[in-house]
């Protein structure tokens, strides 16, 4: 008997041994890697103009400035050329600038005629039940704020670039006359085009000849490549009068904000009751800014500043630079606890305090501060929050909108966020341009003969009265668009950007964490799954909010899902493919190897030379 046990114990050793062993998953790419430049962004059409302009000699803000324009003609989805572009850029010099790219709302605009605004059914994307009580159309000619992202990259090409308007411009010119229409660009006209029927030059251009073009189509855009050419024309004229390269790119700007393009919009907005004017246009400039900064473990970590979400991964790296996030190991149920309750008080005190501080006293130092991220930290527990807990500033009750909430209601996973893109490029020279352009994505309108797509962005605002984000006429909404750029003793080491609205900061942080404290490439670092909480004030739509919500992506294990519900976390599980957000990245490595990730769940592109 006992024979007949070792021989039974030795076949189940040699068959145990015989089966092949689970290995982790691989990375569905492998990252990109060049020595003279790279680029990550939303479509391939963006990453080949950013690689035309590195091939005849672009340095990083020349492609990057190619690729933000290409995209606003090719995803219109997500982003078009009315839209916004929020800037980050280091200099070869070493200098970190903020290019805000965002308008102002028009003048005449005031909160109390959208408070006595009876909204239409067909002004809000996502119909909720709840949130705020007065809110801002989310589509339509009305919440149209002056287009920012023209000025902020003809301000980054004469600063820091080095090619002209018209090389910047060719590839926007050539997918204008013509682009193959892809499944994702089909996907959102067929979804809107009872809405594109309401203004006839929105739906002469994406609904050509009253018929709804299918995948594969090509798609023309006349009016807008008629646009581009005039903006090319502006700067050949101004180099034949004998203007230098700066004063030519004026030139182009003055065509758009001062000019024929800014008068046709004035008469579009006119014609369909809107609010913005030519004078909107004409005294808008943007100009080379400080970005907010906050220091990780000898890192620099650098986001656009308070009139954007951008703080709010600074202020979470503060509270999170207390912990042994490393011990927690990646993704356990501890590290993603103190993750979610740690980035909850951030968007608290965003909720509360964040705005235009041309317009409010942002009190920025203080929310920055290692002093307040350490009272922040000992508010969190081992259960989760349900409560939305801004900080005390200023010794008065914080504005959060929470007291406003007309009911309880949940941000639909169909909600506008991933209705944006990405472009980061780097070369040789340690010039990093890292941008998030947005706005204008569809259902968006088509400005007339000038086939701009006018923003939607005015939606962000609040019509809470007094608090700091209440809508103003000249005053910009806080938006969500967030670029980051990373520095180690000055010299450039990551760079990153990703659609996804409020859960942009979310998904940056997780991204950044991955390489920073788990030494992850630029391509595990983006396609690893992430987390993402809506315990926050939607910036969109109604405004809704979910407190405790914590939603999972379907690699993190049973265990771990069962650990945080536990913990009274409102857990909710997700396919990778569904994250919310689509990251990219590119790292500096200290041979001087630059290395490109992007998100392959979210069709993101990368490419180095």
């Amino acid at each position: 008997m006992k024979t007949k046990l070792a021989a039974l114990f030795f076949l189940c050793l040699a068959v145990c041994a015989a089966q092949p062993r689970l290995e982790a998953e691989r990375q569905a790419r492998i990252a990109s890697r060049g020595l003279r430049g790279a680029v990550a962004a939303g479509t391939d059409f963006a990453a080949d103009a950013a690689m035309r302009l590195f091939y005849i000699g672009g340095n990083a803000v020349d492609a990057g400035v190619a690729a933000t324009l290409a995209a606003a003609i090719v995803e219109y989805s997500h982003y078009g050329f009315g839209g916004e572009c929020p800037i980050l850029i280091r200099s070869s010099g070493g200098e970190v600038f903020s290019i805000a790219g965002v308008g102002p709302m028009p003048k005449l605009a005031t909160p109390e005629f959208f408070r006595n605004r009876r909204l239409h059914s067909w002004e809000l994307r996502t119909r909720e039940d709840g949130g705020l009580q007065h809110l801002v159309p989310a589509a339509g000619v009305l919440p149209a704020l002056v287009p920012g992202m023209v000025d902020a990259v003809l301000l980054a090409l004469k600063e820091l670039g080095t090619r002209s308007v018209a090389e910047v411009l060719l590839p926007s010119v050539e997918l204008a006359d013509g682009t193959p229409l892809d499944e994702t660009r089909a996907r959102y006209i067929r979804q809107y085009q009872s809405f594109m029927k309401r203004f006839p030059e929105t739906a002469r251009v994406f609904l050509p000849h009253g018929e709804l073009p299918q995948t594969g189509a090509v798609l023309q855009q006349r009016e807008l490549a008629m646009t581009l050419r005039g903006m090319i024309a502006a700067e050949t004229e101004a180099l034949r009068a004998g203007m230098g390269r700066a004063a030519a790119i004026e030139a182009v700007r003055d065509y758009f904000y001062r000019g024929e393009v800014a008068r046709r919009i004035d008469a579009f907005s006119r014609a369909n009751e809107g609010l913005l004017r030519y004078e909107d246009m004409a005294g808008f400039r943007l100009k080379l800014e400080q970005p907010a900064t906050t220091t990780y473990r000898g890192y620099t970590v650098h986001k656009p500043g308070f009139w954007s979400q951008g703080p709010v991964m600074l202020q979470t790296l503060n509270i999170l630079e207390g912990y042994d996030l490393k011990g927690m190991r990646h993704n356990s149920a501890d590290y993603v606890h103190h993750l979610a309750e740690a980035m909850k008080l951030s968007f608290a005190d965003r909720d509360a305090y964040y705005a235009d501080p041309a317009f409010v006293n942002v009190p920025a130092e203080r929310l920055l501060s290692k002093e307040y991220a350490a009272e922040r930290r000992a508010l969190i527990g081992l259960q989760a929050s349900a409560e939305f807990q801004p900080g005390q500033l200023g010794g008065q009750q914080p504005m959060h909108p929470v007291r406003w909430r007309v009911a309880k209601t949940e941000i639909a996973d169909d909600a506008p966020s991933k209705d944006t893109t990405c472009v980061v490029t780097v070369d040789k020279d340690g010039l990093v341009f890292s941008a998030t352009p947005s706005g204008a994505w569809l259902p968006a309108v088509v400005a007339g003969e000038t086939g701009i797509l006018l923003t939607q962005r005015a939606q962000s605002f609040y019509l809470i009265p007094g608090h700091p984000n209440e809508l103003a006429g000249g005053k910009r909404p806080r938006i969500t668009l967030s670029p980051t750029l990373v520095t180690k003793a000055g010299r450039p080491w990551l760079a990153l950007s990703t659609p996804g609205g409020d859960n942009q900061d979310q998904a940056l942080l997780q991204v950044l964490l991955n390489a920073l404290e788990f030494d992850m490439n630029a391509q595990a670092a983006v396609e690893t799954a992430r987390i993402q909480t809506r315990h926050l004030v939607s910036s969109f739509d109604t405004h809704a909010m979910n407190p405790a919500d914590l939603l999972l992506d379907e690699r993190l294990s049973d265990e771990t899902a069962k650990d945080l519900s536990g913990r009274g976390h409102q857990v909710q599980r997700r396919a990778r493919t569904a994250s919310g957000s689509a990251p990219v990245l590119i790292r500096v490595l200290p041979n001087g190897v630059i290395e490109a990730g992007a998100d392959p769940y979210g069709y993101r592109v990368a490419r180095a030379w």
